[in-house]
């Protein structure tokens, strides 16, 4: 019933082409006066119409009786190249046809006069493809065309095209449709066609085409194949598309560090035979998204959102700081071209980095530590205004009476602590906090090993309960002369004295970051941490 559809639906004037206004005007107005150019280069993505304006300007150009630039389709020419049987219209496909040898006969052919219309036209789909020598025995025919000759080239990739074949022809640019054109005409078609087709339906396949009418109608004519109502939950099911409200679901997961959900999402993933890829990519469509909310004000023109999708992706958007959506997409993108380059691990790859996403601490990237900090920010920020985090909150309210008292004891008592005293610092399971004793341990070791005075003096150390012991230092040939083993002995004998307690067993790593504006920041918050 719905067999060969993009066919039939295919435009027939320069009217009915969609969303290509700016183009199909200037063409009806060359053919209206008569002064039609001897080559044509239509560009643009694939299905948004380039090949069948080339197939109307050819029928225009040769029309027995055009009305206003427009061809007739009712005369002897027209009707002949709409069945496919004009001799005088030829149409290649450089793809296939690339050799010198197929354009050297254009060469031979162009000399003669039409055979029963007046202009021979020449379609060659995919121009790019030709070889260099092609490229060079058409250019010879571009400079000195034969009247009765019009060439209209057509490409998906114009930067493949030489320079001096671009320079001879009259340039087009073939747009992506908008949504709002391409569900017009979908609901166009699906009327004339009496296929049941919702609005939500309708918005989900214009988003899968992604601005192509081609792919458009090729996937309204999949979805109507099982009969049934094409709504949201059917267009997703027919199509694979990704379901909105699931990427939503998983991103929510990543915020509250839901590890269960996560893992939920990516099994349901695999359990369904659908492509991790696919899914992944729409997930950093999702983060390219939030940021869009996050930096513009007028979100609608650039997304293709309904407003329920709106409002839920500005809610997400508003729980994430710049800093964490910029490290997020990062480890998104990195984990997509693990994926397409080790394809049998992407069940793996996916759940290691979404684990990487709920807790920056794991990594050491310049963009990890900036989201670290923005977090920390956030939270003084908080702390000054009296008001708890969110995740805070939501611990203490699934607490019962007797146990959020018993907590507020114990954080008391911690914070009761001294972490510049003899004991360890107090910090929280996985937290660095700075060594306030830092400076007499500089000060000590200094006396004691004059020739690491210099190297150390920069350098900033820190702890975190269950990690053990970390010291910044600003440059690697830094951390190469204090990572030595007598010297590093030296440091965890200076700190087990200063602590009264043995330190040699725990874990101790140097760090380097080169990132100044780490650095900036990072100290900028120590004394803000400090000044509270």
């Amino acid at each position: 019933m719905y067999k060969a559809l993009y066919r039939k639906w295919r435009p027939m004037d320069f009217d009915t082409v969609c969303g290509q206004t700016h183009v199909t005007d200037v063409l009806k107005h060359q053919v209206a006066t008569g002064k039609v150019s001897h080559a044509y280069l239509f560009c643009g993505s694939r299905g948004t119409g380039k090949t069948s304006c080339a197939k109307i300007l050819a029928k225009a150009v040769n029309c027995l009786h055009p009305k206003n630039g427009n061809p007739c389709n009712e005369c002897e020419a027209c009707r002949s190249i709409n069945d496919g049987i004009a001799t005088d219209v030829i149409e290649m496909d450089a793809a296939s046809n690339n050799g010198v040898d197929n354009v050297r006969d254009i060469k031979e052919e162009v000399v003669f006069t039409p055979a029963a219309l007046k202009y021979r036209v020449y379609i060659i789909d995919e121009v790019h493809m030709l070889s260099p020598s092609a490229f060079n025995a058409l250019l010879k025919t571009l400079e000195e065309p034969p009247s009765h000759v019009v060439f209209i080239l057509a490409t998906t990739e114009l930067q493949k095209l030489p320079s001096t074949i671009i320079s001879r022809c009259q340039h087009y640019d073939f747009r992506r449709l908008s949504m709002k054109d391409l569900t017009e005409r979908l609901k166009e078609i699906s009327l004339a066609e009496s296929i049941p087709l919702e609005e939500t339906g309708a918005l989900v396949i214009a988003r899968m085409a992604q601005g192509g009418m081609r792919d458009a109608i090729s996937l309204l004519e999949l979805c109507a194949g099982s009969g049934e109502i094409i709504n949201e939950e059917n267009a997703i099911s027919v199509l694979g598309a990704g379901d909105r409200s699931a990427l939503f679901s998983l991103v929510e997961a990543i915020q509250a560090k839901r590890y269960e959900k996560i893992y939920e999402s990516v099994a349901s993933m695999v359990m369904h035979s659908k492509d991790l890829s696919v899914f992944w990519q729409e997930l950093i469509e999702t983060y390219r998204d939030m940021l869009v909310v996050k930096t513009c004000k007028a979100v609608k023109e650039y997304l293709d959102l309904t407003e329920g999708e709106h409002t839920a992706l500005k809610t997400l958007a508003a729980g994430f700081s710049m800093e964490t959506l910029v490290y997020h997409t990062r480890l998104l993108e990195n984990a997509m071209y693990a994926m397409q380059r080790v394809g049998f691990s992407k069940r793996s790859t996916a759940e290691i980095t979404l684990t990487r996403m709920c807790e920056p601490a794991l990594s050491s990237e310049s963009e990890a530590l900036l989201a670290r900090i923005a977090r920390l920010e956030e939270e003084i920020s908080r702390l000054k205004m009296g008001v708890a985090l969110p995740e805070q909150t939501a611990k203490l309210e699934s607490l019962t009476p007797e146990e959020a008292a018993s907590k507020k004891i114990v954080e008391s008592e911690d914070l009761s602590s001294d972490p510049s005293g003899s004991s360890a610092p107090v910090a929280e399971e996985g937290s660095y906090l700075p060594l306030a004793y830092w400076q007499r341990l500089i000060e000590t070791l200094s006396e004691r090993k004059p020739s690491v005075a210099g190297f150390i003096a920069k350098t900033k150390g820190y702890y975190a309960r269950g990690k053990g012991y970390l010291v910044r230092v600003p440059t690697d040939f830094v951390a190469s002369i204090l990572g030595r083993p007598e010297t590093l002995l030296e440091i965890k004998s200076l700190i087990s004295e200063l602590e009264e307690r043995n330190v040699l067993s725990e874990p101790f790593e140097i760090l380097t970051v080169a990132m100044t504006a780490a650095y900036k920041l990072l100290d900028e918050l120590e004394e803000k941490i400090n000044n509270d």
